[in-house]
């Protein structure tokens, strides 16, 4: 109970609620932009966060990551388009149910479902708290290590279809990591004797090279066209919220996957909606409906995406190993005020673990009540632009890169992978590969000198229970991609 207030003393200081405000709504209307999203919003906000307290910073970026899908399910209901990648599904039953007159009913859904499955996650992860708090001192060097290097396979198994280009993208990261002067022993590596280059590349100054350059630019390529908006009916959606009682049985396993994907680095929000929508198809009474307006498809979709957040945490709290692109960029704030994620953060400082929770917690009740003032406002905003919003991001993403230590060089390397994001988008690769191989490749180098120092055979690296399972999860992984692989080289050369 002394835990309790004490996170609640945290979270009751006038700048976390601020925080608390502006993430959170902020994130719903970036969200129901298309062509925005949490990952461009977070990198240009990314900044501001260095000379905040970690709270206040890390519970800005929370609302923004937390509440971005319910306005992404804004416009892939009622326009066909989702604001967040991650909300492609909900257009399948979402948008027959808009132009079957619906729009109201499918948006409460995707609001009560997001809501229900916000807080099962939350309320999972916090009993599962005093478990990881028990778990966490038992990683060692070798074992983070090893957990990271298992982050970085899913990530890149997990691109099916392009495993080889996120593999390379990976390493590219990877690389990216070690220019500069090394952190132990002071020598320059891969500077080529080029001064702009002894202070390495900077994360943050990628991140917004990637995500929010490389947008602006997509959005300038693109026609300039507002949305236009279906009539739908005009009933308020909280006398709709009941139905979400209908579908509990759904809401319920979407969020179970949903929880469970969020703590494995890599999986995340696309695996979680794919096994929570085909669950609810195959037990459905009516499969034949889903993809032409069945609601049970919008209630899967949204609870499993939206319990993804919290779970996503685990890993970076208690391990410090990022499992997305977003989570990488909130590990930056971390390090900024030298608050190391991991066993320890766990160990030492339960109470302010638990103020991000209940962050989480806050949140989801500030969107739903937001979004019940707001929503007829938010669907005007639609409106806006393609080529506005590639200005305003453009802009504000220069003015975030400049002011990290007024360099100019920091806006040529951010412009470069600007252009380089880009090119990956128009070819259809993944960019997260490489963010997080910056990330993970910076961990799995630290850690791996640290586990050396008392490795004499080779075995000695797993010979502890936790490394050893970690170890045989990376072989059985790639035991499996490779059969994947054989499979389907196999029924091609037979179908030839």
């Amino acid at each position: 109970m002394e835990l309790f207030f004490s996170s609640l003393e945290i979270i009751s200081r006038w700048d976390v609620i601020a925080a608390l405000m502006i993430g959170s709504i902020g994130g719903v209307i970036v969200g129901g932009m298309p062509g925005v999203g949490a990952p461009v919003a977070i990198a240009i906000v990314l900044p501001v966060t260095f000379a905040l307290e970690p709270i206040v910073g890390l519970t800005l970026l929370l609302g923004i990551y937390g509440s971005s899908m319910y306005g992404g399910a804004i416009p892939a209901i009622l326009v066909n388009t989702p604001g967040t990648p991650v909300n492609a599904l909900t257009t399948y039953d979402g948008y027959p149910m808009t132009k079957r007159g619906e729009g109201r009913r499918a948006l409460s859904l995707a609001y009560s479902a997001s809501f229900f499955g916000a807080v099962f996650s939350i309320c999972a992860l916090m009993l599962l708290a005093p478990v990881l708090a028990k778990v966490a001192p038992m990683f060692g060097a070798r074992e983070i290590f090893l957990a990271a290097l298992f982050g970085i396979l899913l990530v890149i198994l997990t691109h099916r279809g392009q495993v080889l280009a996120a593999a390379i993208l990976a390493c590219l990261g990877i690389f990216l990591q070690t220019i500069g002067l090394e952190s132990t022993a002071y020598t320059q590596r891969y500077t080529f004797g080029m001064g702009w280059l002894q202070s390495g590349v900077d994360l943050i100054v990628v991140v917004l090279g990637l995500f929010a350059i490389s947008q602006a630019l997509f959005l300038f390529m693109d026609k300039d066209n507002s949305m236009k908006l279906p009539h739908i009916d005009k009933t308020g959606f909280l006398e709709q919220m009941r139905d979400l009682w209908v579908f509990r049985r759904i809401a319920a396993v979407g969020s179970s996957f949903g929880v469970f994907c969020g703590m494995i680095p890599g999986v995340g929000e696309f695996m979680s909606q794919f096994l929570s929508y085909s669950y609810a198809q195959r037990t459905s009474k009516t499969p034949e409906k889903f993809g032409n307006g069945n609601p049970e498809g919008i209630v899967a979709s949204e609870a499993a995406n939206n319990s993804v957040p919290a779970a996503a945490m685990i890993p970076l709290l208690a391990l410090g190993i990022p499992g997305e692109e977003l989570t990488a960029m909130m590990l930056a704030v971390f390090y900024v005020h030298n608050v190391v994620p991991g066993p320890q953060l766990f160990a030492g400082q339960m109470d302010f673990v638990l103020a991000l929770y209940l962050c989480l917690l806050l949140l989801n009740l500030i969107v739903v009540v937001f979004l019940y003032f707001s929503t007829d406002t938010l669907m005007k905003a639609l409106s806006v632009p393609n080529r506005f919003l590639g200005m305003m991001i453009l802009t504000f993403s220069l003015i975030g890169i400049y002011s990290l230590r007024n360099s100019l060089t920091d806006v040529a390397i951010a412009s470069a992978f600007g252009v380089f994001g880009f090119i990956l988008k128009r070819l259809d690769y993944p960019t997260s590969p490489i963010i997080l191989g910056i990330v993970l490749g910076k961990l799995m180098e630290d850690k791996l000198r640290t586990a050396m120092a008392r490795v004499r055979e080779p075995w000695d690296f797993i010979d502890r229970p936790i490394a050893f399972i970690l170890f045989s999860m990376i072989v059985i992984a790639l035991l499996v991609q490779v059969w994947t692989v054989y499979k389907a080289w196999k029924g091609k050369t037979l179908n030839d």
